[in-house]
């Protein structure tokens, strides 16, 4: 009996390993190199598959090598920020397919193809990335399906333009303090010489502060800082190949990354709770973006009679309340910057924007209806977003056998949306499609692309970001009030160096001298 039970054990243990040993045989090798096939099939080029991490390495040295030299403001930045795209292209083409470890990712560039990938946002969802990632923000972002959907309908309300009209006194006093600050450094001259991105972000944060929980920079600025942390360390996880499962180790940035996430939620879940008591107690108003999700929430879910399945949990409130702290703030703050950056090296268009400016609002603050008259202002800001998209790379992934275009590409790949590679591309935009151009622009977005899914700085289609208005209005005011207050050009110890820390950033900041007007 002893002896049975023995060889019962060891007949489990055998099998067990043996499984286990096939299962990480197949992941590393063995479904790698049957999806390459497949792609080959297809006409797709790429490298080789190398063992584990697949293109990671190259990538990385390339990227390493590619921010120690300098670049030029007259440069394809793409070559700095993902260095190994534009070279995988020269090599193999745009019909293309890369390594993320050992998963393949195909490369989409045309615009027929993008717009069907946009549009069918079921059968290309977006990634189911690395847990460790998704601490930064969850919320609407990640969610698919029905869960998209539900949270898509509470939280449309509160970008509304009835919502945005009454944000207006806060995006205006944030930018009013951020060039009192700026006037305060001013010489007895009457300029000044100072790295300007640490103020606009800020800035934004402010804004997002004021405009999502009704208090200023100073209160929500560690959430900030917090926030910033993490999005170091979660572009590192990003870069570096998913294993399942290592995120349970007590590394040191597994730890980091989890104490940050508890003190940011810390953070959340006592505004949260406090507008909570508030609105009880019939005391809070509900103009801020938090008031006008949790109202909303709170009506949606009486009206269904709290069916667990229709409206918001608490922890979903306070996902959403971190995605609007990250994505509120970074992508406005990187428009700005990198609308200074060419306006300082373009002084032409620095004085267009500038008497636009003067000749819609004169030196009184920016009202609503005025920003709509802003036309060059809107025409800066598309080239700025087409040059220096927030997002340089958006990716999808397949969980099924999916015909896409001429392509059938198999379950198990994913899908990579180089933004900035289309964006940059001379067969769509030109010759001079690295150059900074706004009249590009002067007829609108679609008469330029010829209505294709050529440019997608916020995405396309039904999931388009939610915060567009929001980021393009805070843009304008901010943008607005500094032409009216100073003119700007590049410090000599400006250093031109995006890179991507999630959204497009300057890595040694962003110098200039800035002179009162």
């Amino acid at each position: 009996m002893e002896l049975t039970l023995k060889s019962i054990a060891f007949t489990i243990v055998i099998v067990t390993l043996v499984t286990w040993a096939w299962m990480v045989l197949n992941w590393l090798w063995l479904r790698p190199k049957k999806l390459e096939k497949f792609l080959r099939q297809q006409g797709l080029k790429g490298n080789s598959y190398r063992l584990l991490f697949g293109d990671l390495k190259e990538s990385s040295i390339m990227l390493k090598k590619a921010k120690a030299r300098p670049l030029s403001l007259d440069d394809d930045a793409a070559v700095r920020v993902n260095p190994f795209l534009p070279k995988l292209f020269k090599d193999y083409g745009k019909n293309s397919f890369m390594w993320s470890g050992p998963t393949p990712r195909v490369n989409i560039t045309n615009p027929d193809q993008l717009k069907e990938i946009f549009s069918k946002i079921n059968d290309f969802p977006k990634i189911n990335s690395n847990p460790l990632a998704r601490i930064l923000a969850a919320g609407l972002v990640t969610y698919e399906g029905e869960q998209w959907a539900k949270h898509r309908k509470i939280i449309n309300p509160a970008f509304h333009q009835e919502k945005l009209k009454l944000m207006l006194p806060a995006f205006c006093q944030s930018s009013s303090d951020i060039i009192t600050e700026w006037e305060k450094l001013m010489s007895t001259e009457g300029s000044c010489e100072l790295d300007v991105w640490p103020y606009l972000a800020n800035l934004t944060g402010d804004v997002i502060s004021r405009t999502a929980f009704g208090s200023n920079y100073e209160e929500g600025g560690r959430i900030f800082q917090l926030q910033s942390e993490l999005a170091e360390l979660t572009i590192q996880v990003i870069r570096s190949v998913y294993i399942p499962g290592w995120r349970f180790l007590p590394t040191k940035r597994n730890k980091r990354m989890k104490e940050l996430d508890k003190e940011i939620s810390t953070a959340l879940m006592g505004i949260i709770k406090n507008r909570e008591k508030a609105m009880k107690a019939g005391e809070a108003a509900n103009d801020d973006l938090l008031g006008i999700l949790m109202d909303t929430n709170f009506r949606e879910t009486e009206e269904h009679g709290n069916n667990k399945n229709v409206g918001m949990s608490f922890n979903d409130v306070m996902e959403e309340c971190k995605l609007f702290y990250f994505a509120g703030q970074e992508t406005t703050s990187v428009l700005l910057n990198w609308t200074m950056v060419l306006l300082s090296k373009h002084q032409d268009w620095q004085e267009r924007a500038r008497q636009e400016v003067l000749q819609v609002f004169g030196n009184n603050k920016p009202d609503y209806d005025g920003l709509n008259h802003l036309k060059i202002v809107q025409m800066i800001f598309n080239e700025v977003l087409r040059l220096y998209p927030p997002a340089v790379m958006l990716a999808r992934a397949v969980n099924k056998e999916t015909k896409l275009g001429n392509l059938i590409l198999p379950a198990g790949v994913q899908i990579s949306l180089p933004v900035i590679m289309v964006h940059h591309d001379p067969e769509l935009w030109g010759d001079d499609a690295i150059e900074f151009k706004p009249e590009r622009f002067s007829e609108g977005i679609s008469k330029v692309t010829r209505n294709q899914v050529s440019y997608f700085p916020f995405a396309w289609g039904p999931r388009i970001c939610i915060g567009l208005n929001f980021a393009l209005v805070e843009a304008k005011i901010a943008l607005a009030m500094i032409l009216q207050n100073f003119s700007f050009e590049l410090s000599p110890s400006y250093v031109h160096a995006p890179t991507a820390v999630l959204t497009l950033h300057p890595e040694f900041g962003t110098h200039l001298i800035l002179r009162k007007l």
